[in-house]
């Protein structure tokens, strides 16, 4: 169920919207008109993919109408069953990759990664550094406070990532995947917090505060 709530479009953004955050402004199409008039809407450039999407496969960002028709043309199959996701492409913004840890009551913040290619290159074909190197005191304080407002939201147990993107000083939130990431292992070893130990034992029962108490966080 969390993992449903954090995926499907439609939901996580009113989970964004009860908590106060910021979303790139977006938009589900099930025929390439409708792509159209919400890109027109948003505005050039918008990233396009699939409303379901594992891994970063599908997605493109267009820079016009010829390039959106030729995507949906070349890359989907476009219905209302399967719809296409019209999202505003934060240019020259910085990526930032979050992984933590939530017992239902309190947040472990694992590590805060900052990407070093500008956000729009998958998380998979980017480096990151941890710690950050740009991000300020301030902007750590906003992300772990929103970090916190999603795990509450999508009620999760054990490991979330979390993809933010900090543009003219505001802090967007990209995607929510409520369960390990690949980024996972290299937190762990960066930081010696063995995340994925930790996790298990959360989805047993176990709380922050003993795992903390066992020396374990």
């Amino acid at each position: 169920e969390s993992i449903n709530l954090a995926e499907e479009r439609g939901a996580f953004g009113n989970i964004l919207a009860e908590q106060g955050l910021t979303a790139p402004q977006f938009g589900m199409a099930s025929s390439q008109l409708e792509a159209t008039t919400i890109a027109h809407e948003i505005g050039y450039p918008v990233l396009v993919r699939p409303s379901f999407v594992l891994g970063g496969r599908g997605m493109e960002i267009v820079y016009d109408d010829v390039a959106l028709g030729g995507f949906i043309t070349r890359a989907t199959d476009i219905t209302p069953d399967h719809p296409v996701l019209v999202d505003r492409f934060l240019d020259n913004a910085i990526e930032i990759d979050v992984d933590a840890l939530f017992d239902g009551q309190e947040l472990f913040l694992g590590g805060v990664m900052e990407h070093i290619e500008e956000a729009g290159i998958h998380s998979g074909d980017s480096a990151c550094v941890l710690p950050s190197l740009t991000v300020t005191d301030e902007q750590r304080d906003e992300i772990r406070i929103a970090t916190e407002k999603i795990a509450r939201g999508v009620d999760v147990r054990g490991l979330i990532n979390i993809q933010f993107a900090l543009a003219d000083n505001a802090l967007y939130v990209l995607e929510a995947n409520p369960r390990a990431s690949r980024t996972v292992p290299f937190v762990s070893k960066a930081t010696g917090v063995p995340l994925a130990k930790a996790a298990a034992r959360m989805s047993l029962g176990t709380t922050i505060a003993e795992l903390r108490a066992e020396g374990i966080l």
